[in-house]
């Protein structure tokens, strides 16, 4: 995870996504920890909610444009690295993965998914949201490992199979796996944008899966 790629980004280009934002189910008054919280665009959604939004990120960048205008809610937030979490085991109950495992190499995603396992109290649920290697930007770049590519920006992205997912997230139990597909019309030409979404609970100690 190469944090000063993604600081330039911010830094030059500001907020870097547009369009509504698609928050996964959240119980109210849940303990929510979004990991690559980037612009805050989730978090914002999230802070309106009743219950505690955190949200974590390496870039400084990022985290100076999750600060909300003067009147709206606060969400916490945590300059940290998503494979070393600066959080207590079981400190929330919802943590979310969007877009955020897909920018580490292999042994960074199996590292996230443990931390992001650890922090989550028995019974809470995590939430992902990565690129399908179905994706239309999938070989994009130079081929780093399996799947990943590196971008002339410096940006490395992971492009998904199920079973991937399936093996990362192996000790929890499956609620939602499944693979979104749309078209994207770019100069008259239709592109295909895929990404899976998954949603995993964790066991409680001695539970069997």
């Amino acid at each position: 995870m190469e944090n000063g790629s993604w600081d330039a980004d911010y830094r030059q280009r500001g907020r870097l996504y547009g369009g509504g934002v698609r928050l996964p189910p959240v119980p109210e008054g849940a303990r929510v920890l979004e990991l690559g919280c980037g612009d805050g665009r989730t978090l914002a959604a999230l802070a309106v909610r009743p219950g505690t939004a955190v949200g974590l990120d390496l870039s400084p960048a990022a985290l100076a444009l999750c600060r909300p205008a003067p009147g709206r809610p606060a969400p916490l937030l945590v300059r940290g690295d998503a494979r070393r979490l600066p959080f207590r085991d079981g400190s929330f109950d919802v943590v979310l993965l969007l877009h955020v495992l897909g920018h580490g190499r292999a042994d960074e995603r199996r590292a996230m998914v443990a931390e992001a396992v650890r922090v989550t109290a028995p019974g809470g649920r995590l939430h992902l949201r990565v690129f399908s290697c179905e994706d239309f930007r999938a070989g994009a770049g130079r081929e780093v490992e399996d799947g990943s590519f590196l971008r002339a920006t410096g940006v490395l992205t992971h492009y998904f199979t199920e079973d991937e997912i399936v093996s990362l997230f192996g000790p929890c139990r499956r609620l939602r796996l499944e693979t979104v597909r749309w078209h994207l019309r770019v100069r008259g030409t239709d592109l295909l944008r895929a990404e899976i979404e998954g949603a995993f609970e964790v066991p409680s100690p001695g539970t069997r899966q």
